[in-house]
């Protein structure tokens, strides 16, 4: 990956709606998941800024450690957090490097818009069990049984199909991918996703977390 670096106070400051960030561990739950997915990365998050709002990160984990900022309770799967914080325990508690991706051009308010839709219609879809993510993975590159077969209602999620689904509903990506067809590795820069409209994803920005804060705890994993 590039070598850019950037402080994690930076990153927040220049985070903008639809930009990527990209974690990877180096824990056996975390070489699992990039084994079942066929990834160089463990998990995927959207940064959402708002107006006035703190930078929000827009993913889904098997932890609980955060508040939801939209439900306001402390839940699995689907969750909005408070971007700083959600950096922070995946670098402190699951032992994550962290990479940013900006989307250029920015997101346009329309785009925002179809956002918070999406965030109102998925947050809270439970995570699916570890155990089942090779299985949905290889399903997802399989033909549709039938034309326009896709899983758009999803009674599970992980953190690619949600990128997937919310980037769809921003018409960045094209409707004809299942979003069990994406894995976190899509999201990195050596996949050349190809985003509608001429948008694009820069390369990666490493982020630097104060070491201070970089206390994991050995084998844990919030999911991908």
């Amino acid at each position: 990956m590039p070598d850019t670096r950037i402080s994690l106070d930076t990153a927040l400051e220049v985070s903008r709606t639809g930009d990527v960030w990209v974690f990877r561990g180096r824990s056996v739950p975390d070489r699992a998941i990039q084994m079942t997915t066929n990834s160089p990365v463990n998990h995927v998050g959207m940064a959402v800024v708002l107006d006035d709002l703190p930078p929000l990160m827009w993913h889904a984990e098997l932890g609980r450690s955060l508040p939801d900022m939209w439900s306001g309770t402390h839940q699995r799967g689907v969750q909005l957090h408070d971007l700083r914080d959600a950096v922070r325990v995946w670098a402190r508690k699951y032992g994550q490097r962290a990479w940013l991706r900006q989307l250029e051009p920015s997101a346009t308010r329309a785009m925002e818009d179809a956002v918070l839709r999406t965030i109102a219609r998925l947050d809270g879809t439970p995570f699916p069990s570890t155990a089942r993510l090779a299985g949905r993975w290889l399903r997802g590159r399989l033909p549709a049984l039938r034309r326009g077969a896709r899983d758009t209602a999803l009674e599970t999620a992980y953190c690619a199909e949600v990128m997937a689904v919310t980037y769809e509903a921003m018409g960045l990506l094209p409707p004809r991918r299942r979003p069990n067809w994406y894995d976190p590795g899509r999201f990195w820069s050596g996949d050349n996703l190809i985003l509608n409209g001429g948008a694009r994803l820069g390369g990666e920005i490493f982020v630097e977390i104060p070491e201070g804060e970089l206390t994991p705890r050995t084998g844990e994993s919030a999911g991908g």
